[in-house]
C-alpha cells in the first residue's frame, strides 16, 4: 500500500512519525509562540498561539483546526513553520473545547458556533492591528474559514485571502460518508470526541456530571442528542443545515477563497464541489489523491496543502 491509498494518506497525516518530523524543524515556531485569550463576544473566550516575527513580517496568517484537532495537530503545526520560516506572523487558534481550553466556557462547543470564531478574530486582528491577513482552515476548519470570509465585510475583518483544505461542504453527506466507509474513521473521532467530553464534564460537573451521553453509541446519535439538547435545534438534520455551505451558500463570497479536495477523501465527498456556484473568488482544486487532509506527496511526509498555503498566501502579501 503506496501514498497513492487514501487511508495512508489520511493515517500518515496524524501519525506520530509525521509528528517526529515536524516537531524537529518547529523550534523556533514554539519558543515564538505566546498564548493569546480572545474575546469571543458574550463572556466567550477563546484561546489560541501567536507567533511573531523577530524583525519585519510578511502579515498576519491564520490556521484553524479540524474538528477534535487542536493548535497542535500535526497539520496546524506543519503549516505555522512554514508560514513563520517564510516571514509571517502566525496565530492558531483553538476552537472551545479543543485542545486544553474546555475550562474556559460552560457551553459545548458546536459547529454552528460560527460568530465566538468572528468575534475572536475580529479582536485578533485589533490587538495586532493588523492591515490585510490570510486564513486558512482544514475540514472543519475549512469550513469555518469559509463561513468567516462570507461574513468578513459586514464583521469589519480584513481578510484578504482563504484556503480551504478538504472543507465539510454539506455536513449531512459527509456524515453518510463516514458511515458508509471505513469504521475506523468514525471510530476515531467518537474516540476523540468521548475523550473531549469527558473533559467537559470533568471542568463542569454542576453542567455535565449526569450527562448520558457516553452510552450513545455511534457519531449520528450522539450528535442528534446533543444537538438538540445543548445546541437549540430540533434535530441532527437542521444542525447540519446550519453550518452547511452546500446550495449556493458560497455564491455571495467576496474574499478570493481557494479549496483544496481530493478524488479520493473518505471523509468529505468529492461529489459535494461538483455543485460549487460560478464565482470568481472561489478557486477549486480537485487533486487525484490526498485522502482526507492529507495530499503527502514524497516519504518525507511533505505535504501539497502546505506548499498551497504558503503560494496563495505570499501572492496576496505581495498583491497587498
Amino acid at each position: 500500500m503506496g501514498l497513492r491509498s487514501r487511508h495512508m494518506q489520511s493515517l500518515l497525516n496524524s501519525s506520530g512519525l509525521r509528528r517526529r518530523r515536524i516537531m524537529r524543524s518547529s523550534a523556533a515556531l514554539q519558543r515564538s509562540a505566546e498564548v493569546f485569550t480572545l474575546d469571543g463576544g458574550s463572556g466567550i473566550r477563546l484561546q489560541g498561539l501567536y507567533s511573531k516575527q523577530a524583525s519585519k513580517s510578511r502579515g498576519l496568517a491564520a490556521l484553524l483546526h479540524g474538528w477534535e484537532g487542536s493548535v497542535n495537530s500535526n497539520y496546524i503545526v506543519a503549516n505555522a513553520v512554514r508560514l513563520y520560516e517564510a516571514g509571517f506572523d502566525v496565530f492558531r487558534l483553538n476552537f472551545r473545547d479543543h485542545g486544553d481550553t474546555h475550562h474556559l466556557n460552560p457551553g459545548i462547543f458546536h459547529s454552528c458556533r460560527l460568530d465566538e470564531v468572528i468575534n475572536a478574530l475580529r479582536d485578533l486582528q485589533n490587538r495586532l492591528v493588523a492591515g490585510s491577513w490570510f486564513l486558512a482552515g482544514y475540514s472543519l476548519g475549512g469550513n469555518f474559514s469559509l463561513r468567516v470570509a462570507l461574513n468578513a465585510e459586514r464583521a469589519g475583518l480584513n481578510l484578504a485571502q482563504v484556503v480551504a483544505v478538504c472543507p465539510v461542504i454539506n455536513p449531512a453527506n459527509a456524515m453518510l460518508s463516514m458511515e458508509q466507509g471505513l469504521q475506523f474513521y468514525e471510530r476515531y473521532f467518537e474516540r476523540k470526541w468521548s475523550r473531549s467530553l469527558r473533559t467537559k464534564a470533568a471542568c463542569f460537573h454542576d453542567l455535565y456530571g449526569d450527562e448520558q451521553w457516553h452510552e450513545i453509541k455511534r457519531v449520528r446519535e450522539r450528535t442528534h442528542y446533543l444537538a438538540t439538547k445543548h445546541a437549540g435545534f430540533d434535530s441532527v438534520d437542521s444542525y447540519f443545515e446550519g453550518y452547511s455551505i452546500a446550495d449556493q451558500r458560497l455564491a455571495p463570497l467576496k474574499v478570493p477563497s481557494t479549496l483544496l479536495t481530493s478524488v479520493d477523501d473518505p471523509v468529505v465527498p468529492v461529489s459535494d464541489f461538483k455543485d460549487l456556484p460560478d464565482n470568481p473568488a472561489l478557486e477549486l482544486i480537485i487533486a487525484p489523491y490526498g485522502g482526507h487532509c492529507g495530499f503527502l506527496k514524497n516519504w518525507k511526509l511533505e505535504s501539497l496543502s502546505e506548499d498551497l498555503i504558503l503560494n496563495r498566501f505570499l501572492d496576496a502579501a505581495n498583491i497587498a
